[in-house]
């Protein structure tokens, strides 16, 4: 069974996100999906498997972190695009049935993927008692991002706050169904991004994400709305890093990046 290690969201190995992709002839039982995931060991491992021509989709596809199945994953679904596109398993855009829907991965001429995401409702919430503590820092703006990503948006003061942030990942845990989503304006957006974000998902096993496309659904209405413009960039600020490009289109939300296969080798057992 051949298996790939892709780093999404940039354009230079062991930076962005690194997700598992394996292409298959059908999905195996659940276990061995989430045993080969927790061998893989990152944020995501990516299964897809092409389906019968004339249907409304080109290739089921799930994720698994090395816990549990998630509904929504950017990085993993633009790793697995690249996959498709850089064999020719899958020539131009390739629509994906997943659990959140039929997701379509568009590949660009100068390499990128664009992924078409549905947009995460945004609702105002108030800060929960002791989410302050947990993350380190005081909220400006807490926002719930639906179920789709069930995560909690936490705007903070600035990008400085967000780069500093410290939390303890057991704590968050009992604040949203996925994880928090901290975020600040770019504290100069001549560097090339307009907003900062980290991401931590202690309920399905991430203490920190490294580049987190399915947030920048969430990002994206925020900061459009912020900001005034529906073309932004968001930087990541893990240690990895990565950028994310992201277009704002009322219920869609386009995501945009690179991917560099840094692994390509054989599962044996």
């Amino acid at each position: 069974m051949r298996i790939r290690i892709v780093d999404a969201f940039t354009d230079r190995p062991f930076a962005g996100n690194p997700a598992g992709v394996l292409l298959l002839d059908s999905f195996p039982d659940d276990g061995r999906l989430q045993k080969i995931a927790l061998e893989v060991n990152h944020a995501e491992t990516a299964f897809a498997h092409p389906l019968p021509e004339g249907g409304d989709a080109d290739w089921a596809l799930r994720w698994f972190t090395p816990a549990t199945e998630v509904a929504m994953c950017g990085h993993a679904t633009l790793a697995t695009a690249h996959v498709l596109h850089t064999t020719g398993a899958h020539e131009g855009p390739v629509r994906f049935a997943t659990r959140s829907g039929v997701l379509i991965a568009t590949p660009g001429e100068d390499g990128s993927v664009t992924l078409d995401f549905p947009t995460a409702p945004l609702t105002p919430v108030d800060a929960p008692e002791g989410v302050a503590e947990a993350l380190g820092a005081r909220p400006h703006a807490v926002f719930d991002t639906g179920p789709n990503i069930g995560d909690l948006l936490v705007e903070l003061a600035d990008e400085k706050t967000v780069r500093g942030l410290d939390p303890n990942h057991r704590a968050l845990a009992a604040y949203s169904e996925r994880g928090i989503i901290a975020t600040a304006p770019a504290e100069d957006p001549s560097r090339g991004y307009d907003y900062v974000s980290r991401c931590f998902f202690p309920n399905v096993g991430i203490d920190e994400d490294p580049v987190t496309g399915s947030a920048h659904t969430a990002l994206a209405p925020h900061w459009s709305a912020r900001l005034g413009r529906p073309d932004l960039t968001g930087l990541q600020a893990s240690p990895r890093s990565g950028r994310v490009r992201t277009v704002l289109r009322g219920d869609r939300t386009l995501l945009g990046g690179r991917a560099v296969t840094v692994i390509d080798g054989e599962l044996l057992a």
